[in-house]
Parts: structure tokens; sequence; C-alpha cells
């Protein structure tokens, strides 16, 4: 039996088409509700699955607004390259977990990092993946170590 609940989304996302992307992977691995901050969606061909109509997806102005949302006794969990991150293989996930990702090219702002758990897939290259893949690598990993 699934226990709590989890939802992802993107500071400033780029582009649409990775939100159509996360939304899909969003579906497939079982979370509960997707967001943006800071740009509206716009329906893509990268969801071949009809996400919507499955999958809520919320839309913040603000991180302000998108804290006003959070629901009591959720973790706000940073996706984030960084110093102090940990490493994804030795995370264990929480049972209420809301995963916030930032935008290729600037990422998740330092002042809101700060007090919260930051974690960051480790990789072979010195490079970031797109933000759709490491969503989705997220999802499946919380799904991997919830078997």
């Amino acid at each position: 039996m699934k226990r709590g609940y989890f939802g992802i989304g993107v500071y400033h996302p780029k582009t649409t088409e990775n939100i159509g992307t996360l939304w899909r992977s969003t579906f497939l691995f079982g979370a509960d509700f997707i967001f943006t901050i800071g740009l509206r969606y716009h329906k893509q061909p990268s969801d071949t699955t009809d996400a919507p109509k499955h999958i809520p997806l919320y839309n913040f102005e603000t991180y302000e607004d998108f804290e006003k949302f959070l629901p009591f006794g959720a973790e706000v969990v940073c996706i984030e390259q960084d110093e102090k991150a940990r490493d994804l293989p030795i995370v264990n996930h929480p049972e209420r977990a809301i995963y916030l990702l930032g935008a290729e090219d600037k990422g998740i702002p330092q002042d809101i990092l700060k007090g919260k758990q930051v974690i960051q897939i480790p990789y072979e290259k010195p490079f970031s993946a797109n933000v759709a893949v490491a969503g989705s690598i997220v999802l499946y990993d919380r799904l991997a170590k919830s078997k």
C-alpha cells in the first residue's frame, strides 16, 4: 500500500517541452501532482500519455505563492548540483515529499536551498542533465527504493 504522497516541479523552467516530458514521467512513476513556479504550461507533443487527465498541474507565479500551497508535513527536497548536496543513491526519500528542480541555465537560488534537503544526481561527466531527465531519474529512484 502506498503511504504518503509526492509531487515534483520546476522553478522557472526554460521550455514547456520539458514540462510535458516531466508530466508524463510524473504519471508513469506514480506522483500525485506536478507544478511550475514562474511559467505557465501549454500542452506539448512530448506528453503522449495525456497526463493532464490523470495528474494535476499547478502553476505558481512566485516561490512565495508556492510556499502558501505546501501541505502540512510536506518536505521540499531540492534537486540541484551543489557542494552541500547529498548524492541520490544514498538518499532516503521522505514519505511526503515535494521535489523542486531548477531550470538548466539558472538552477535554484541559494536563498531557496537554504535549510532544505538538497540532493544531486552523480554523473560521470561534469555536466547536468536536462531538467525533465533529472526529474525522471529522481522519480524512478523513489519508486525503486519503495519496492
